[in-house]
């Protein structure tokens, strides 16, 4: 394919060819101008819009998005009060619920819920909302599933059935409030729980998505099986990356690649020091780095100073560093460790943090400049989909730091456009390291728009995204 008249790095109009052939298959042959065409090459014009190296999400759910899109918003912004949850939960029809539990149709799943919108929900709030039917709806933070009373009985945890995780009261009886069983809870319900997951691989690929890293702590076997095979049926044109647990095998498919060992710290339940010391050292010793997720100062400091006893390893991740105060990024700078942040979080959950969060931790959320003048590696994630997964939307959070009202969050740690399209652009294996580059031998995984760069930057918006292309082949175009 020969793609004509883009802009590269700021020069134009250049024309680009990606190699045909068994071995060079996928990567970028040659750039320069006025290529000749050579006979029966499909051409894409570029029409002076600037070509950039394909964005790498680092930090998204594959089979949770899949699941999402299928569910009930049951959060903001879509949903921002009880009476908007009621109505929401109300409209829920049976093509949703067929799609997201094929088997169990009746079923209805929510997604998205905050306490903003009606308190802290239990088996009793969620049947004063959905009757007699059966219903989940999962925590934004995805921890937590609240079942009702209905979905409880199906489940059997009111007559004997129990599993860690299942919240009981004082007499036994479960509240309805379920934590990191997604699994079991997939296994129980019965039904398949995602679509197909090519609606998450046009999603994606409209944004100018072309790789990600799945960084699901709970991926083992199965769930690579099912990405592989997703992979394998073109459902996922995007190269993938796939965290999860030390069961996690290599993938066998070219596109699939294993990942870090993903250990999610929780500070409700802390693993002890030695405890996560020598499983990060397992971790280096069979050849994984980890990945650790911290949303809190206390899971930060633990995770730090584990990963310093054990002795870091190029690869090794610190998942979110919520909030990042300077003396834990000095702690950082010090490790050979990468950040993996979420700015699009200031857009869509700034205003709750700036009416929940402590005063003194606000300027610390989803830090960027802080960490980059520390010259500690940093990538950018959606967290989709527990965040927006249009990476433009971070992209701009990260430049602009305003809340979905307009409201400033850590305007200190603002980065420029340029500094914020890098931390989608980075290698996959090394987040935050050079962005990668449109040149010869590169892989041909690709994101045009349908302008320049300069007046690109002034919008930041997925829109722009003209044209996809994944592994050398165009998968998404908007003409």
């Amino acid at each position: 394919m020969l793609i004509a008249r883009a802009e590269i790095e700021g020069r134009g109009p250049l024309d680009v060819r990606v190699a045909a052939g068994r071995i060079a298959a996928g990567r970028i042959a040659e750039v320069g101008r006025d290529l000749p065409r050579r006979a029966g090459e499909p051409v894409l014009d570029a029409a002076g819009g600037a070509l950039l190296p394909g964005l790498h999400d680092h930090h998204l759910h594959l089979l949770a998005l899949a699941a999402a899109g299928s569910s009930v918003r049951c959060g903001p912004p879509e949903v921002r009060t009880r009476e908007e949850l009621a109505r929401a939960l109300r409209g829920a029809t049976p093509p949703i619920q067929q799609r997201a539990n094929e088997g169990s149709p009746d079923w209805i799943r929510g997604v998205g819920y905050h306490e903003s919108v009606a308190g802290h929900l239990d088996r009793s709030a969620l049947d004063a909302l959905v009757g007699n039917a059966p219903a989940r709806i999962q925590h934004r933070s995805g921890v937590l599933w609240i079942l009702g009373s209905a979905a409880l009985a199906r489940l059997g945890l009111d007559t004997g059935v129990d599993h860690p995780g299942v919240e009981r009261d004082a007499r036994g009886r479960a509240t309805g409030r379920v934590f990191r069983a997604d699994a079991w809870l997939r296994e129980r319900i019965g039904g398949r729980d995602v679509p197909s997951l090519a609606f998450v691989g046009r999603r994606l690929a409209r944004c100018g998505v072309t790789s990600a890293t799945d960084a699901t702590p709970g991926n083992g076997p199965a769930e690579l099986r099912i990405l592989c095979a997703a992979a394998a049926a073109g459902e996922l044109p995007q190269r993938l990356v796939v965290m999860g647990s030390e069961e996690l095998a290599q993938p066998e498919h070219p596109r699939v690649t294993r990942g870090a060992l993903k250990v999610h710290l929780d500070d409700s339940a802390l693993p002890g020091f030695d405890e996560l010391r020598e499983r990060i050292a397992g971790a280096h010793a069979g050849g994984r780095p980890v990945a650790i997720h911290c949303v809190t100062r206390a899971e930060l400091v633990l995770a730090a100073s584990a990963l310093a006893a054990a002795g870091g390893r190029p690869g090794d991740r610190i998942e979110h560093a919520s909030v990042a105060p300077p003396d834990l990024v000095k702690l950082l700078a010090d490790l050979p460790v990468a950040v993996v942040t979420q700015p699009g979080f200031v857009r869509e959950r700034g205003d709750e943090y700036r009416a929940e969060v402590d005063a003194e931790d606000l300027p610390w959320l989803y830090r960027c400049r802080g960490f980059a003048e520390a010259r500690v590696p940093l990538g950018g994630g959606t967290d989709a989909p527990f965040g927006d997964p249009d990476p433009w939307l971070a992209i701009r959070a990260a430049v602009e730091r305003r809340t979905g009202s307009g409201a400033s969050l850590g305007a200190d740690e603002a980065l420029s456009p340029e500094e914020a399209l890098a931390l989608f652009t980075s290698p996959a294996e090394a987040p935050g390291g050079p962005p990668r580059r449109v040149t010869p031998g590169a892989p041909a995984d690709l994101c045009l728009l349908d302008r320049p760069w300069q007046a690109a930057r002034r919008d930041l918006s997925s829109g722009m995204v003209r044209a996809s292309v994944c592994a050398g082949a165009v998968v998404w175009r908007a003409d």
